[in-house]
């Protein structure tokens, strides 16, 4: 089998180390079969000896970032900037290839702000459980209709997509997001939730980002409380499904 790309741009060696395992936990991937690369490191086509080539990877995974597209560009860092610049790039190649990519969370924004799409935030929902309902397409989709039609999943992000991309597919949304997924093309999806945390998993990252907002202040025990008391079991097998489906 052809590995899959991961990747990540975490700079907390933790929080990316967990991402990482919970994501090759789900999948059912080994470390070869799950190559990662940290873009916050280095650029992509340095850390891989060239460009992206689909052809030696059965898919591509994007994992979720302390980064957020809305930031206004004077806030950004010059690591930011880089990195948002080469996934806008990479993004259009596997839209155009139709490649087979899963983008988690900073994934969505990654692919919302391509094609007319608009992602800011009027729809940021705090770190907890939703309840994700598929659409219709979601049900019929081959990657999602592994899930049932309505699922509690972990989510904590300050923007959202508030327009989705032209030719974009609503396959899942929630209450206050009202989208939690979509498809372009056949093969290019996008997740808000994380599919790949469970409950250990989001008290582990919360902990590890407890300065960064995505609390109230002085929420941070409340939050953990609600995160460990919640029951989200279904997200993990959207990861194996897209292995199964993929691999070649």
């Amino acid at each position: 089998m052809r590995p899959f790309l991961f990747l990540g741009t975490r700079a907390e060696d933790d929080a990316a180390d967990g991402e990482y395992d919970a994501m090759r936990r789900c999948a059912g991937l080994d470390e070869p079969g799950l190559r990662r690369v940290r873009l916050e490191r280095a650029p992509l086509e340095e850390q891989l000896g060239g460009p992206v080539d689909p052809a030696d990877w059965s898919g591509i995974v994007l994992g979720g970032s302390p980064f957020n597209l809305s930031d206004p560009p004077e806030v950004k860092s010059a690591t930011q900037h880089r990195v948002e610049a080469e996934l806008r790039a990479l993004a259009l190649r596997v839209i155009g290839a139709d490649t087979p990519f899963l983008g988690a969370c900073y994934g969505i924004g990654t692919l919302g702000s391509l094609r007319g799409g608009l992602v800011d935030r009027t729809h940021g929902e705090p770190v907890g459980a939703v309840d994700v309902r598929l659409s219709e397409a979601g049900v019929a989709d081959p990657l999602f209709g592994v899930l049932p039609a309505r699922f509690d999943a972990f989510v904590g992000h300050k923007e959202a997509v508030s327009r989705l991309p032209e030719g974009a597919v609503l396959l899942a949304g929630s209450a206050t997001c009202p989208v939690q997924a979509f498809r372009l093309g056949r093969h290019v999806y996008a997740t808000q939730f994380h599919p790949e945390l469970d409950v250990d998993g989001l008290v582990h990252r919360l902990t590890i980002y407890r300065d960064h907002g995505y609390t109230a202040p002085g929420g941070l025990d409340d939050a953990l409380a609600a995160a460990r008391a919640a029951t989200v079991s279904e997200p993990p097998r959207l990861l194996a499904r897209f292995v199964e489906l993929f691999a070649r």
